[in-house]
């Protein structure tokens, strides 16, 4: 028996797959291609399947993790079995717990109404790598306002189109979780500016406490 760890990316129509839901879609996948997953023992077994960081539905990546306990090998043509935007990028030994990944590397699109004035863009770059900034964030124990000026880090804000703000950031994983609703109150934290009518995140790379690359 292994354990694989399979990267893999999260795109287009795949973005509106729910955690749950993509645990049994890539269950399935798995099994059709012929994978011999080991299983749980007692009355309701199921497969020894652990997806890392689950994601907000509506978020794309490119990296993904998710270990597999299996019997034998691993064939390579899984991802013919997987719906458009699942794509296994890569499997690996897994060297680390998840819990070791900390930040992410994240490339979030504001959408505006009208175009963006440089004054919007100066506000958000002052904003995504201010000092302080205390926001409204939902927790175990109800709404409380916290400042992630510090799970926030190496903020690159540009234009991209007129109407179009890019937003390249590292964010905290885990303790406490930066969430993509977290990043749109940022966006929307100064009264000055307008508020972005839509927002669009993708995952782009994880790394641990020290900004090393995770695997």
């Amino acid at each position: 028996m292994d354990k694989i760890r399979m990267k893999y990316s999260k795109l287009g129509r795949a973005k509106y797959i729910s955690h749950l839901d993509l645990v049994t879609t890539l269950q399935r996948a798995l099994l059709r291609a012929g994978v011999k997953l080991k299983y749980s023992e007692g009355f309701n077994p199921h497969p020894y399947i652990s997806v890392a960081l689950p994601m907000s539905v509506g978020a794309e990546s490119l990296c993904e993790l998710a270990d597999v306990e299996i019997h034998g090998g691993f064939p390579d043509n899984v991802n013919d079995y997987l719906p458009d935007g699942l794509e296994i990028l890569g499997l690996y030994k897994p060297l680390r717990k998840f819990n070791a990944i900390k930040w992410v590397n994240v490339c979030c699109r504001l959408f505006y109404d009208d175009a963006v004035s440089d004054k919007t863009l100066d506000i958000l770059k002052s904003q995504f790598s201010a000092d302080t900034l205390v926001i409204s964030k939902k927790t175990k124990r109800g709404v409380s306002d916290i400042d992630i000026a510090e799970f926030i880090k190496n903020a690159k804000v540009s234009l991209s189109g007129n109407n179009t703000v890019e937003v390249s950031v590292n964010i905290s994983a885990s303790q406490p979780t930066v969430s993509n609703n977290d990043i749109l109150s940022i966006a929307c934290f100064n009264a000055e500016i307008p508020k972005p009518s839509q927002l669009n995140v993708k995952r782009i790379e994880i790394f641990d406490k020290d900004m090393v690359l995770f695997k």
